[in-house]
């Protein structure tokens, strides 16, 4: 299976450690979004195999972008990345459908492992 991904963070020096730990393993970053609206936009248009959504941005946050993003295709696969001291909106993220999530800042063998399971 091609392991197309989307990286969604508002900030974009995550955006480029995230893209490097993954093409570094084989992943191909297919598009980069930085709010949650550009993120539901993108997802429609390049439709990748997996999402990493970065849960606290400005417009639409990533547990709203989920929603729209899984109501679009409810076989969506995305990955939440967060902060310490998120766990309520993981937690919202998880039921509304996201397959795991991520803390920052990222360590190259947990992000690699969470997007292996989440592409199976």
């Amino acid at each position: 299976m091609t392991k197309n991904v989307m990286i969604v963070d508002d900030a974009a020096f995550m955006r480029m450690k995230l893209k490097d730990i993954l093409e570094k393993n084989g992943y191909n970053v297919v598009a980069e979004a930085q709010n949650g609206i550009e993120a539901v936009e993108k997802y429609k248009t390049e439709k990748p195999n997996l999402v990493t959504m970065d849960i606290t941005m400005p417009e639409m946050d990533g547990v709203d972008a989920l929603k729209e993003i899984r109501a679009f295709d409810p076989t969506a696969r995305v990955v939440m990345c967060s902060a310490m001291g998120q766990q309520g909106m993981v937690m919202d993220a998880i039921r509304s459908g996201a397959v795991d999530f991520i803390v920052k800042p990222f360590d190259s063998d947990r992000v690699i492992k969470a997007l292996d399971k989440a592409s199976l």
